[in-house]
């Protein structure tokens, strides 16, 4: 009787040790892992780009992101990185679309978005937030419907031009509407760069970063088939890579060297990319537009186009050393041919660059891995032209049968360790 009554106080002691623990564990919160499923790169919107400020003021804005990776958890992250004074958001609202070409949402799926306990938020110049965690159950590739609500316009601008996607923008604080008939419909972004989700414990994501080829130039508005798109599809169908992330931070006509639509590569390089959710690889396909810009309205010297391919080599030379620096692989993606381009209506010297440029980025030593986007989108009878098939009508940009060739060329074995 006495060994029993010792094993059942033995047992009891057991379980509640175990159920303290647990509590514990739980009581500190175990240490999520959060992982990039959404991303855009911010600007300062073109003139022709910015939104009316009389709609953010007392205005709800309501824009539709597209997610690679799914989970229960998430947070959003608003920016003012190109404001010139604080901005406050006083509601930002997640839900689930009823497609992604509406602005109609589910009405249960309507969840508030805090922010230090609060419901709204002010986000000094220059800064970025990241909300608290938000219980919501997001499903791998679905749209998510993000609605904020401003009582004062931004004083300066901060956006993503590009996002081939509709946003909706009405009068009144409606971040839990089921819709909004009388919005404004505007293909922008602003204020939103980032969604997050808890993932699979050491799953990471990758960031392409790029120009407008990236960013979907040529893509279906609201149809999501950008080659990212179908990237992060593709690696949803993957079980090695069904936990990674895509993020896709391009900006059209952005450039390695000078700023033009968008800070230059080099010098988002750290916000677009080391500070992006769990990234473990890159993607750079980067520099058209500098190859381009040298000649479009004047002819260049021989020297110049020298400096110009020594120059962009350095920049990815930096970009490799600063990404390694974080743990991060970067694969080096070849430029694709523009010989057609009714833009920059390049030269042979022009295209001589190009095959340099191109030379430089396959060299073993240089990028931890190639994709030879040059080699999969050329015309064979003509090199220095897009393949018919593939070309979206400028001679410059993929069409979304050209975008889904992209994404099918790239080895998935390469985008994880």
């Amino acid at each position: 009787m006495g060994m029993r009554l010792g094993k059942r106080v033995a047992i009891c002691a057991i379980a509640l040790w175990v159920l303290m623990v647990g509590r514990s564990d739980a009581q500190s919160g175990a240490k999520a892992h959060w992982i990039g499923s959404w991303a855009a790169s911010q600007q300062i919107p073109e003139t022709a780009n910015l939104l009316d400020p009389e709609l953010m003021r007392d205005g709800t804005l309501r824009e539709i992101v597209h997610l690679s990776v799914g989970g229960t958890q998430l947070r959003v992250r608003v920016s003012n990185a190109f404001g010139t004074q604080p901005l406050h958001l006083t509601a930002v609202h997640v839900a689930r679309p009823v497609s992604a070409a509406e602005g109609a949402i589910e009405a249960a799926s309507d969840t508030a978005v805090m922010f230090g306990g609060l419901p709204d938020v002010t986000i000094p110049a220059g800064a970025e937030y990241v909300s608290d965690e938000v219980t919501f159950s997001a499903a791998a590739l679905s749209s998510l419907a993000i609605s904020i609500h401003y009582d004062e316009p931004p004083v300066g601008e901060t956006g993503h031009p590009g996002s081939r996607a509709t946003s909706y923008v009405a009068h009144g604080d409606l971040v839990s509407a089921v819709d909004l008939p009388d919005a404004k419909n505007v293909e922008h972004w602003y204020q939103i760069s980032g969604v997050d989700v808890v993932g699979v414990e050491k799953a990471g994501a990758v960031v392409a970063l790029g120009d407008s080829i990236t960013d979907g130039h040529g893509a279906t508005t609201d149809g999501n088939d950008r080659w990212t798109d179908v990237l992060a599809a593709r690696m949803q169908g993957d079980k090695s890579t069904r936990g990674t992330g895509v993020l896709n931070e391009g900006i059209g006509g952005n450039r390695l060297l000078l700023d033009g639509l968008g800070p230059n590569a080099l010098a988002r390089f750290d916000r677009d990319v080391i500070a992006q959710t769990a990234v473990r690889c890159v993607i750079v396909l980067e520099g058209i537009n500098d190859l381009g810009t040298l000649t479009r309205d004047h002819d260049a010297s021989a020297e110049a186009h020298a400096a110009l391919v020594k120059r962009m080599e350095g920049a990815y030379a930096q970009m490799i050393a600063r990404a390694h620096a974080h743990g991060i692989r970067v694969i080096g993606a070849t430029i694709l041919p523009d010989g057609g381009s009714k833009y920059y209506h390049p030269g042979p010297e022009s295209e001589a660059d190009r095959q340099a440029v191109n030379a430089w980025i396959r060299e073993p030593g240089h990028f931890d891995g190639v994709v030879d986007f040059d080699k999969l989108m050329r015309d064979s009878a003509n090199p220095n032209l897009i393949l018919p098939a593939y070309d979206s009508g400028d001679g410059l940009h993929p069409s979304p049968a050209g975008y889904r060739a992209m994404a099918d060329a790239i080895p998935l074995k390469l985008l994880v360790p």
